[in-house]
């Protein structure tokens, strides 16, 4: 996937992996194994070294592959490549309006004049959503102002900033053409893997099961069913594998959905507690079947 959005690395990408060993007329060690597998993996994930989490769990659990751990904890990267660029330089008009944009932020004097030097600012302000590398990730881009003369105490108008940023943005497509930018998202991806285990596990789930009951006999024994497990969730969900309820609109709509579908006669009656038992797992798997049909993208950083 291009830069205008974001791939997610749940596995699959592992599945394509040669798992046949090199031919050699000498034993291979395991430690060679290891490198080798760390080596297509990395190859497989656009140039990612596995989390170490994931080396770990696959040493200890040598009867599962590691595309199990990406399906439960799923990574989200951007691959900048250039094309994000080019959309904006192939078009005048989205161009000439990314370069006002951008020099009316940096202008916070209101002078109509900026600093050269302000041009570094600028593709930072772009960030990986535009296609622009960190500098850390990316040190070329450093190269790439010297060379334009990006730099130093001259003052540019807008007209001069958009003249100047031009060729920098064109040049640095290039270069990602020849050398993709991998930048690891901080997003968290919940697909409902996680309650999917719980759902298996009978003596956690009935773990959750006692604690939702024991408030319904503490004080809120006037709520209606779906009242009082709605609320429990919305507090405790996130422990359950369930999207923070606060995280955005998408997770309220969820909620919404997951709670419309529910048999309202339950809902409206006392449940004797194997019955409610029932009705909260019910709730649950339909939990479950939701987010993997749409998970849900949370940004950590919001």
């Amino acid at each position: 996937m291009s830069d205008g959005g974001i791939t997610v690395l749940d596995g699959t990408h592992l599945l394509a992996i040669d798992l046949s060993l090199p031919e050699s007329d000498f034993p291979i060690t395991g430690a060679q194994v290891l490198e080798l597998a760390e080596s297509r993996a990395s190859s497989a994930l656009f140039g990612l070294s596995l989390p170490e989490n994931l080396k770990s769990s696959a040493l200890k659990r040598l009867n599962l592959d590691d595309e199990v751990s990406f399906r439960y904890d799923p990574l989200v990267v951007s691959i900048l490549d250039g094309n994000t660029l080019r959309l904006f330089l192939e078009d005048e008009d989205d161009f000439a309006m990314l370069a006002e944009n951008l020099f009316t932020d940096l202008d916070t004097d209101d002078k109509g004049k900026i600093s050269k030097s302000e041009i570094q600012n600028a593709l930072v302000h772009m960030g990986v959503e535009m296609g622009i590398p960190p500098f850390s990730e990316f040190p070329l881009l450093n190269d790439i102002l010297k060379k334009h003369g990006a730099e130093g105490k001259g003052e540019l108008g807008q007209a001069q900033f958009a003249e100047l940023l031009q060729p920098i943005l064109q040049e640095l497509a290039d270069a990602l053409t020849e050398n993709h930018v991998v930048v690891i998202q901080n997003v968290k991806i919940i697909n409902g893997s996680k309650l999917r285990k719980l759902l298996v596990d009978e003596k956690q789930l009935n773990d959750v099961i006692e604690k939702i009951w024991q408030e319904k006999h503490c004080g809120n024994d006037g709520q209606r069913s779906t009242e009082l497990i709605r609320g429990y969730l919305e507090k405790n969900g996130k422990e359950l594998g369930l999207p923070p309820s606060e995280a955005n609109e998408a997770v309220v709509l969820l909620y919404d959905a997951v709670f419309a579908d529910v048999d309202s006669k339950k809902s409206a009656v006392e449940l004797e507690k194997d019955e409610f038992g029932g009705f909260v797992k019910e709730i649950l798997q339909n939990f479950s079947e939701q987010l993997e049909a749409n998970p849900v993208f949370h940004d950590l950083d919001n």
